[in-house]
């Protein structure tokens, strides 16, 4: 992984926490996943235009995907209806690096070397931290654990599927462009029939927040498609998570949740990990 590479997956990080904490902000959860995707599916109306279409044997991929991002999304939005969002987000996050790697071996013939493998592991242990910091000195709730578990499992399986549909696709924005479209609609779709009438009006009041959200999320994943063109999908899926911390800083200072002596630590672990994932 090259330095540009590893800037540009820690760029999507800190994108990528903030708009789920958008998402998490927005009371109703409904609305919040509904302006998030909903607008990520008109970004990538706007952008098919203007892009080469996916080759032929990207297809596949991006329909598979499709589908397991909308489990993504429901799931998401159960975590945080569930749980607090300094638990939640860090679970959701740093469950699927350890995943990813095992899919990435057995689906892409990807093996990390001693280095990527001992960063690997190290960061994951630092995500960990993050994660389950919180659950110290309380009663585990676990129907939020095994939701965020579950939305773990589902972000692995959709970095393995995109990190090989976007490499069959050619074009990187046309890959985006299209997954956008596929993946977008469905919760708004369903909120429609959710809601009936008033969708306009249960909308607008979180509208101009969750557009920005969109723009976030779709940036995020842009990044993150190409740097999987570019190296290995497992240092790319762990050094992405170091959004985990960020969402912490971010629990912390929005939604007034502790950040802790064992998130700093944590965060130490993660900058150890990251640098021998680059080494």
């Amino acid at each position: 992984m090259t330095p540009l590479v590893a800037a540009a997956v820690l760029l999507a990080a800190v994108t990528h926490a903030s708009w789920n904490a958008i998402a998490h902000r927005i009371t109703d959860k409904l609305v919040g996943f509904t302006l998030i995707s909903g607008g990520g599916a008109l970004i990538g109306l706007a952008l098919a235009p203007f892009v080469p279409l996916p080759a032929a044997g990207a297809w596949p991929y991006l329909a598979v995907s499709a589908v397991i991002h909308v489990a993504y999304y429901g799931l998401l939005m159960r975590s945080f209806q569930l749980g607090d969002f300094g638990q939640a987000y860090p679970i959701a996050r740093g469950s699927a690096p350890l995943v990813v790697t095992v899919l990435a071996a057995v689906f892409a013939d990807e093996y990390p070397d001693l280095w990527q493998g001992a960063g690997i592991a190290v960061a994951c242990a630092g995500l960990s931290g993050v994660a389950l910091w919180g659950l110290r000195g309380s009663r585990p709730d676990w129907p939020a654990i095994l939701a965020a578990l579950a939305t773990g499992v589902s972000i692995a399986s959709y970095t393995v599927v995109d990190g090989l549909g976007v490499r069959a696709s050619g074009t990187t924005p046309g890959y985006l462009a299209w997954l956008m479209i596929l993946e977008g609609f469905a919760v708004p779709l369903y909120a429609l029939w959710r809601w009936r009438g008033g969708f306009a009006e249960r909308l607008r009041p979180s509208l101009w927040i969750g557009l920005l959200g969109a723009a976030l999320s779709v940036a995020a994943y842009a990044l993150v498609l190409w740097a999987q063109t570019r190296a290995a999908l497992a240092p790319v899926a762990a050094l992405r998570e170091s959004s985990i911390l960020v969402g912490a800083a971010i629990g912390a200072v929005l939604f007034k949740e502790r950040f802790g002596a064992v998130r700093v630590v944590a965060a130490a672990l993660l900058t150890v990990g990251i640098g021998l994932m680059l080494t």
